[in-house]
């Protein structure tokens, strides 16, 4: 095990056990069990990191929110599949396609649920595993609700999967916007050749995007046109989620 990560972590328990006030590095030292320098290089990289701040006032260490973010998300994803169940059942048995509830994941979408299509040719997907979000229906619908700099950062990620595949920035920024003024993705054989989708986004009660709702299956099936006629079921069913999330804004696109 990597005891510099265990004593990093260690302290950082210690912190966020101690709310009453900041702590000092002499506090912190005889806590841990660490030397005084020991605390304080453990300390300035959970500064680094973000997840501990020191108090302008007293001087001593706390920790930051970063830890209740992270934490208020992972409660998100896990409160998102429960609610979204029955609204993925109605979707699959009115599309027999695909479905899948998907979560952002850096530039990768994670499954975190699925319903499989009943036909015996279909999109083939596993819970837990991942595709790139710039090519995937799900993904992008998440992807056009980040902020400006989300994809700068991931920019030189951008590789081909098919020949539809958007690699590059502008181009897919464009397509995002776009998105966002209609409110559902639509996936044309990106990722993979054959399979096409489409997804609108989830939304929590502070207007965050916290997955998507989708649909995938062949593009014989799921042609262009047939993706555009079941916009408004998709768009419901994530609607309906956002809701029983708290989102209250009720925006889903201008057709809406």
């Amino acid at each position: 095990m990597d005891k510099t990560l265990l004593k990093g972590l260690r302290l950082f328990e210690i912190i966020c056990a101690q709310e009453d006030q900041p702590n000092t590095i002499d506090d912190l030292a005889v806590a841990s069990g660490l030397t005084k320098s020991n605390t304080h290089r453990t300390l300035q990289t959970l500064i680094a990191a973000g997840y501990v701040e020191k108090s302008s006032h007293s001087g001593g260490y706390k920790p930051t929110l970063k830890v209740f973010e992270l934490a208020a998300q992972r409660l998100a994803r896990l409160d998102v599949r429960k609610i979204a169940t029955p609204l993925m059942r109605r979707v699959a048995l009115q599309t027999q396609e695909t479905v899948h509830l998907s979560v952002l994941d850096q530039l990768d979408v994670i499954y975190i649920d699925k319903i499989d299509s009943p036909n015996p040719v279909r999109a083939y997907s596993i819970i837990g595993g991942r595709a790139p979000a710039y090519a995937v229906a799900t993904g992008k619908a998440m992807l056009a609700f980040q902020n400006a700099e989300y994809l700068n950062r991931h920019s030189a990620d951008l590789v081909r999967h098919t020949e539809n595949t958007l690699t590059s920035l502008a181009a897919l920024k464009d397509e995002l916007a776009n998105i966002a003024r209609i409110g559902y993705a639509i996936n044309r054989g990106e990722w993979r050749g054959n399979v096409g989708g489409i997804a609108a986004p989830i939304f929590d009660g502070h207007n965050k995007v916290i997955a998507a709702l989708g649909i995938s299956g062949p593009l014989e099936r799921l042609t262009i046109e047939n993706m555009k006629r079941w916009s408004p079921l998709v768009l419901d069913a994530a609607r309906d989620i956002s809701r029983e999330s708290g989102y209250r804004c009720g925006y889903f696109g201008e057709s809406n």
